[in-house]
C-alpha cells in the first residue's frame, strides 16, 4: 500500500447527526425560519451527497420559503452561514475522533504511506478537522485534500477519487480507501480502489456487499483495531 485515503464527515469525525445536521438547525434558526431537520429526516436527506444539494433537494421536495428571490445565490449563502457555524462547534471542542483514526494515521506515517483525505465536504471545514483534531504534525504529511466544489460530481460518482490517483500518481490497487456511507463506497468501488468500510449510526445498515472490510470503528487498545498491516493486505489483492 502507497497511500491511505480518508473520507472526513463519518470517517475521521461523526459529524452528521450531531455537526453537520446540528449546524444546519442553527443555520435556518439564525434567519428565522422554524423548521428543523430531526435525527429521521436527516438520515434521509444524507441519501443526497453534498450539504448544497442536500438543501436543494429538500426546498425542492418541501416548498421554498416565501422571501426566497434567488435560489442559486439563497443555498449559497445559507450554505456559508452553515459552515460557519459547524466550524464553530469544532473549534469549541463539540466533535471529537473517532476511535482509532489518531492511531492509524501515527501508523501510516511510521510505515511511509501517504495519506490523504477526499470529501464531497466544505474544502474550509475539512481542512480545519484536519488541523485542529489530528494536528499540524500530522497535517503535514497528508500529500493531498480534495474537498468541497473541487470535482463537478460527488460521490456515489468516482471523479473524486480518479482524481486523488492523478495527484498521487498511484494506481487504484496501490491504495486503500476508508469511508463510512454506501455513497463513498461506491465511488471507491468505481474508481478500483480497495474500500475499508467504517460505519456509524446513519450508515451501519447499507448495503456494503464488495467491501474488503466492513466495522464499526477503526478501534483503539485494548479492543480490537484496524491496522496498517491488514489494509496492506487488501492493496496486494
Amino acid at each position: 500500500m502507497k497511500a491511505l485515503i480518508f473520507d472526513c464527515d463519518g470517517v475521521l469525525v461523526d459529524t452528521e447527526r450531531d455537526g453537520h445536521r446540528v449546524a444546519f438547525n442553527r443555520a435556518f434558526a439564525q434567519i428565522g425560519y422554524t423548521f428543523e431537520w430531526d435525527v429521521g429526516l436527516y438520515e434521509e436527506l444524507l441519501k443526497v451527497a453534498g450539504g448544497k444539494e442536500r438543501m436543494r433537494h429538500y426546498f425542492d421536495t418541501k416548498g421554498w420559503p416565501e422571501d426566497v428571490a434567488n435560489q442559486d445565490s439563497f443555498i449559497r449563502e445559507l450554505h456559508k452561514s452553515k459552515t460557519d457555524i459547524f466550524m464553530r462547534i469544532i473549534e469549541n471542542g463539540e466533535l471529537p475522533l473517532r476511535p482509532g483514526v489518531a492511531r492509524l494515521v501515527d501508523e501510516a506515517i511510521e510505515a511511509n504511506v501517504e495519506l490523504a483525505v477526499c470529501s464531497t465536504s466544505n474544502e474550509r471545514a475539512v481542512n480545519l478537522i484536519v488541523e485542529r483534531l489530528l494536528g499540524p504534525e500530522r497535517k503535514a504529511h497528508f500529500k493531498i485534500i480534495l474537498a468541497g466544489d473541487v470535482v463537478s460530481k460527488k460521490k456515489p460518482d468516482p471523479e473524486i477519487y480518479h482524481l486523488a490517483l492523478q495527484h498521487l500518481g498511484h494506481r487504484p490497487k496501490d491504495c486503500v480507501v476508508v469511508e463510512d456511507s454506501r455513497n463513498g463506497f461506491l465511488a471507491a468501488q468505481a474508481a478500483g480502489i480497495p474500500c475499508v468500510i467504517t460505519t456509524n449510526s446513519y450508515t451501519e445498515e447499507e448495503d456494503f456487499t464488495g467491501a474488503d472490510m466492513v466495522v464499526r470503528e477503526l478501534g483503539d487498545p485494548p479492543g480490537e483495531c484496524v491496522n496498517i498491516e491488514c489494509l496492506q493486505k487488501f492493496s496486494q489483492k
